[in-house]
């Protein structure tokens, strides 16, 4: 191995050479490559041209590299060796000292000192000639370039050749940026890349940045619904900025008009969705207290994608009171969450003394939390949280445990009770299974049909239930068995002997136990007229909202719940007045004109089908006319018609497109059935034909056999 002086000294030769020749190469190869790219450039276009001298920028950059790493250990011998004082002993400084004899090892270090005191310059000398045969075939090529024809693609840089036609001359879009900014909540980084397409979160910043070849002299954005957002040129781009509120599709256009306009470009809008609320304590939606319970636990978690707000809204209303005389009081608590912001925790432990709750009364807790979406943040509530206190004489019960049995109370929920448990039934639709939905809806049908019985009582209806057996001889023993549903003390007289026992066949006990002919003066004239049909009313809306219930559809019992409501606080606010019984007073019989068969003066009885709504036929129309070939179709009303009814089509936006497509190309086929094939979907369902009768059996055949026979004339 050399000495240290030695070995620096021949690296510093080897290096320098290396670098001329690395220059020598470049020097050359860039001229060259440089008229290349302008040459494909002019034949391919832009995109093609930067393509192309990229590609030869890194070709010489490799060749040149290649050339340099060629210089190695035995080309420096070689050249060291070239120059007479030394003597041909380079290869002595690349040897290892210990396999060299002493005399070698002194012609070594004469060596040595001789390269320190003349270090000799083995760099190469600049090939001129070389360099200038290159620089001449690069000219060469860039005037190819220059005189290459021009086409619509790749318009002339000279101003003065008017050989092509104009369409020449129209601009062409060579460069495309679009970048994407989403909203600032939302934490999520910038995008960008050359694709025009675009699917963003609601409320992002759009910057596009266009180039053209040659220059317009205006430009914009032209969108299907007709909006136009303006280019703006500075230098050689053009830029435009957007909000993204709404999908669209949109094309780039100029002045003069683009020589190739190119298809339209999709923006998706991607709707940032609401908070999500979970109830982690209670686990049911109803909570029975239990006896002398102080506190009441409440904890729930909020969730989104991008994050919730620190704090959340709990609202406590409290009821007190029964039937439909129930007082509400609201109040508002703030709550602070923890845990991350994407899936936050609140708690609350309500003191029900400090609510000022009594026995019997209810509290509803509902919490309400918030996005940190801007400007505007969506709210989102979970379902209502309802706890019942016991009343007092379940309390009483509750320390008896041992010593009485336990019976339920008789009672019965209030109409707005039951709209309020309907409602709270709707809500947990999406977290119960079919089954038990379906259970708790029979339930709350089962308290909107005891309310209906107890509403009924006033208006002398029955109570429902089964049939009772004949009155016998022995009626006095059964009399306190008897469990039906209509007792005695339903709220009216039942009459009957005066010593409480019916005798079998008397005409008046039979009409006093069975048609409870309700002629007391108390009971028919209980409520005025007016009152009565409003009870009526109601007791009917009733009945549908019981039938919805059962159905285990309370959605629909809900408009039936409050109509019945409503019809009740009319009756409430009814005065209570009494009326003497009076006969019907009906209109006297026209004598004259009975059993002659005139129909003078009636009106038209018969029952008319109602016409059916044929919907609007746009969709229908513009689909048959597709399915002809060179048929008129008005693309416009068509999209006047998608701009109206959006929800009626899969996706809005595909449609769109297509309209687009045809308006532009209409002798394309393909385009026809494209569109027609994307109008499928909002055609109106045609209407199921009427049931088929059922084959005649044997009997039937006979009588249809008969009447179809040919009737022979009697003689």
């Amino acid at each position: 191995m050399p000495t240290q002086e030695a070995g620096v000294s021949t690296g510093a030769l080897l290096r320098s050479a290396r670098r001329r020749t690395w220059l020598i190469a470049v020097t050359g190869g860039m001229p060259v490559a440089a008229a290349l790219g302008l040459l494909a450039m002019r034949v391919a276009g832009f995109d093609a041209g930067s393509v192309a001298l990229t590609l030869a920028l890194l070709a010489v950059a490799g060749v040149a590299t290649w050339r340099a790493r060629r210089l190695g250990t035995r080309w420096l011998i070689a050249r060291l060796n070239a120059h007479p004082h030394l003597e041909d002993s380079a290869d002595l400084l690349f040897a290892k000292p210990a396999m060299l004899n002493p005399l070698q090892q002194r012609q070594r270090a004469r060596v040595e000192q001789r390269l320190r005191e003349s270090p000799p310059d083995l760099r190469p000398r600049w090939p001129w000639p070389c360099l200038l045969a290159c620089f001449g075939l690069a000219l060469l090529i860039a005037a190819a370039a220059l005189l290459w024809p021009r086409t619509a693609a790749t318009p002339s840089t000279r101003g003065g050749d008017t050989a092509t036609p104009a369409a020449a001359k129209a601009p062409a879009v060579r460069g495309t940026h679009l970048q994407i900014t989403p909203p600032a909540y939302t934490g999520q980084p910038t995008s960008s890349g050359d694709a025009l397409d675009a699917r963003a979160l609601q409320g992002s910043h759009l910057h596009w940045q266009l180039h053209f070849s040659p220059q317009p002299r205006r430009a914009w954005l032209q969108f299907h619904d007709g909006r136009q957002l303006p280019l703006q040129r500075e230098g050689e781009h053009w830029q435009a900025s957007e909000t993204l509120q709404r999908p669209g599709l949109y094309r780039i256009a100029s002045e003069p008009a683009l020589a190739d306009a190119g298809r339209a470009y999709r923006l998706d809008v991607v709707a940032d969705k609401p908070p999500q609320v979970k109830v982690l304590e209670p686990a049911q939606t109803l909570t029975q207290a239990a006896p002398r319970q102080r506190q009441w636990q409440l904890r729930f978690e909020a969730s989104d994608d991008f994050g919730v707000s620190a704090t959340a809204t709990l609202d406590l209303t409290t009821a007190k009171g029964s039937g439909e005389n129930i007082d509400f009081q609201q109040r508002q608590l703030t709550l602070a969450g923890s845990g991350p912001a994407t899936a936050r925790r609140f708690a609350h432990a309500a003191d029900l003394a400090a609510l000022g709750i009594d026995p019997g009364d209810e509290v509803v807790a509902r919490l309400t939390v918030r996005d940190n979406r801007a400007p505007q943040p969506q709210e989102a509530r979970s379902p209502g949280l309802i706890l019942r206190l016991p009343s007092e004489q379940e309390i009483q019960t509750s320390d008896l445990e041992g010593a009485i049995k336990k019976v339920m109370p008789a009672y019965f929920r209030s109409q707005r009770q039951i709209i309020i448990d309907a409602e709270a039934l709707l809500k947990q639709r999406n977290a119960l299974d079919a089954d038990t939905f379906a259970k708790r809806s029979d339930a709350i049908g089962v308290d909107q049909r005891i309310l209906r019985l107890r509403y009924g009582q006033f208006l002398g209806e029955e109570a429902e239930g089964g049939a009772k057996p004949p009155p016998t001889s022995d009626a006095h023993d059964s009399k306190d068995e008897d469990d039906g549903d209509h007792a005695h003390d339903d709220g009216h007289d039942h009459g009957g002997t005066a010593g409480g026992e019916t005798v079998f066949g008397s005409a008046t006990d039979v009409l006093a136990e069975y048609g409870h002919t309700h002629d007391h003066a108390e009971a028919a004239t209980l409520l005025d007229p007016q009152t009565r049909a409003i009870l009526k009313a109601a007791l009917d809306q009733m009945w549908q909202s019981e039938g919805e219930l059962r159905q285990a559809h309370p959605d629909k019992a809900l408009p039936f719940a409050y109509k019945a409501l409503g019809f009740i606080k009319q009756v409430q606010q009814a005065e209570r007045i009494y009326l003497a019984r009076l006969g019907p007073q009906l209109p006297p019989i026209d004598m004259a004109r009975r059993m002659t068969g005139k129909r003078d003066g009636l009106g038209n009885r018969g029952l008319r089908l109602p016409p059916r709504d044929a919907g609007d036929a746009t969709p229908a129309r513009a689909w048959q006319a597709l399915a002809t070939r060179d048929a008129p179709v008005d693309l416009d009303i068509l999209s006047r018609w998608l701009d109206a009814h959006p929800q009626a089509v899969p996706d809005p936006l595909d449609v769109a497109a297509a309209i687009d497509e045809l308006r532009r190309q209409p002798d394309c086929q393909a385009c026809r059935q494209r569109l027609r094939e994307q109008l499928w979907p909002a055609l109106q369902r045609p209407l199921a034909p009427p049931a088929r009768r059922d084959a005649a059996d044997a009997l039937g055949r006979r009588y249809l056999d008969a009447l179809a026979a040919p009737r022979e004339n009697p003689r």
